[in-house]
């Protein structure tokens, strides 16, 4: 759409096929792929992944099978820089670096993200290259790249806070605003009167609208039909951002942040407890998880990455329902291995 001279935030692509417009070649049969429920909204990836699209575009022209070759080499690329950068960051964190291999080598990353096509694994690149800038103390470039992070997938943005401790109040600024500026330089060739309340509008459907593969959600969802008889997602998803802003903060004024590892330790906890209240946990968001894990202690998001593989079962049912049962085993395996490694382990040291 960007190569046509229009604007991806102000359009949604059944606003065009409804009225017989097709801006480009093979339209059609996009809009058939994606089906109506993501025709109907605006995009919600963020600028520089419209980018990747904009470069897939540009090498392969009109052909869909040419775009998802182009955009799955820059996946791989991003795979080898997260590599690069991964392993420098171990060393630096005294880990062995065979352990980005957990990551590099899952199963799961090679067919989700690398096969399916998932932005994450260029978010995550950024992601892991500003953490080793910040670990190195050069915090400026850092704030740049974190904001090319946030400028493929938001969800780096929940960490932000995690950062103030180690920083101070006056870095903290600075490294707010570069972050901040960076980011809205790159949404200003898309700046228009529609892109705030459009994109706000996209990003509250995974609040209030969306379900799928919850956990905690799924037990106030059945409170809700116990109690009022109907699904409150439009309360529950009200509620659960107020929370995960208040947890944040918790972990970012309230638990130590002063070392990378203890910044990195809560990043995986603040994430890990967005997931867990969440009304749409998508296998792909596991590798932000797994990611971050790498340089942890904590095993939980690796039994994640393959415990999670049990909700493709959801796509072999009628109109793609889930099984309760098999969404419980998922979460058993989880929180068990999570509640283990956090708190249970964590005693059991203290006592000793």
């Amino acid at each position: 759409m960007i190569l046509e001279g229009l604007n991806p935030y102000l359009h949604t692509p059944e606003s065009f096929i409804s009225k017989g417009i097709f801006p480009i070649q093979q339209a059609q049969e996009l809009y058939n792929g994606m089906g109506i429920l993501n025709a109907s909204h605006y995009t919600n990836y963020p600028p520089l992944n419209q980018l990747c699209f904009v470069i897939a575009s540009l090498f392969a022209g009109n052909s869909i099978l040419g775009s998802a070759i182009v955009m799955r080499l820059i996946i791989i690329a991003a795979d080898f820089g997260t590599l690069f950068f991964g392993k420098k960051l171990l060393e630096k964190l005294n880990i062995p670096i065979h352990h980005i291999f957990w990551y590099i080598l899952n199963p799961f990353i090679i067919i989700e993200l690398t096969g399916n096509l998932h932005f994450e694994s260029v978010m995550i690149f950024f992601l892991i290259w500003g953490l080793y800038l910040f670990k190195i103390g050069r915090w400026k470039t850092a704030a740049v790249i974190l904001a090319c992070s946030i400028s493929v997938k938001l969800i780096p943005l929940i960490f932000l806070p995690l950062f103030f401790q180690k920083l101070g109040w006056k870095k903290s600024i600075l490294f707010y605003a570069i972050i901040g500026l960076t980011t809205i330089l790159f949404f200003t060739p898309f700046i228009s009167s529609g892109l705030l309340s459009n994109y706000t509008q996209t990003v509250a459907l995974w609040f209030q609208e969306f379900e799928f593969n919850a956990s905690l959600y799924y037990i106030a969802r059945e409170i809700g039909y116990l109690f009022r008889g109907y699904n409150e997602i439009h309360i529950i998803g009200k509620i659960i951002p107020v929370l995960v802003v208040l947890f944040v903060l918790f972990m970012a004024f309230l638990k130590k942040n002063k070392t990378t590892l203890e910044l990195v330790s809560n990043m995986l906890i603040v994430l890990s407890f967005y997931y867990f209240t969440s009304t749409t946990v998508h296998p792909w968001y596991i590798a932000t998880l797994l990611i971050i894990s790498v340089f942890t202690k904590y095993k939980f998001p690796l039994v994640w990455s393959f415990a999670v593989i049990l909700s493709y079962l959801a796509y072999t049912n009628t109109n793609n329902t889930e099984t309760l049962w098999v969404i419980t085993l998922e979460y058993v395996l989880v929180y068990s291995v999570f509640f283990w490694e956090v708190f249970i382990k964590k005693a059991t040291k203290m006592v000793a």
